[in-house]
């Protein structure tokens, strides 16, 4: 009877510490360090993407002829980015990003769009009922865009054995909201090579 007890305890010891031996571990780190587990579409892609492309977009032809024509700075909403790979990609944080990039560039302006504008409007809308005449903001002073930029993320997978090839391809286009003009066509690459370990015993 004491062998078994003390085969049980030893069993019991070995289980705990295996169990505290997988257990998940979570570190914080820096919000820019560059960290890539899978060789998927991720935050430093999509920060670096767009910034590049947003550079490319203002350094292009079309930014100074808006400025020489307008005497103002060019009005931006930026639109869809269709994700249209097989990857949980979410676009919104794409578009925050490409949005923050033309914001800090300092050439241009940047206006509200999608759904968030829709609630906007729903909240100056309310206040035309519910709010004091002296602080109530008023109806169609909205400041309008010139330009709409939108987009597309792609994907390619090449595999053989346990090495990965991800190639992504981001298409964007700059479109003149009253003619309908593409002004600005961008497109950036990221190619990402995988080779998966085997499992060690």
């Amino acid at each position: 009877m004491k062998k078994f007890r003390l085969a049980a305890s030893i069993l019991s010891l070995g289980l705990v510490f295996s169990l505290v031996g997988c257990a998940t571990k979570v570190y914080r780190v820096d919000e820019r360090e560059i960290i890539d587990l899978s060789g998927k579409w991720n935050d430093t892609d999509s920060q670096m993407v767009s910034d590049e492309m947003i550079n490319d977009c203002l350094s292009a032809p079309w930014q100074g002829k808006f400025i020489e024509a307008a005497g103002k700075l060019p009005v931006v909403a930026v639109g869809t980015v269709y994700n249209k790979t097989d990857e949980h990609i979410s676009p919104d944080v794409f578009v925050k990003d490409l949005e923050r990039a033309f914001l800090n560039s300092g050439r241009a302006r940047v206006v509200q769009s999608g759904a968030a504008l829709d609630e906007l409007r729903a909240v100056r809308q309310d206040q035309q009922e519910f709010a004091s005449p002296e602080t109530r903001k008023r109806l169609r002073e909205e400041l309008g865009a010139d330009f709409i930029l939108q987009g597309v993320i792609n994907k390619i997978v090449d595999m053989e054995g346990k090495k990965r090839v991800y190639f992504y391809q981001v298409d964007l286009e700059l479109v003149n909201i009253e003619s309908a003009e593409k002004t600005w066509l961008g497109q950036k690459a990221v190619k990402k090579y995988v080779e998966k370990g085997g499992v060690r015993l």
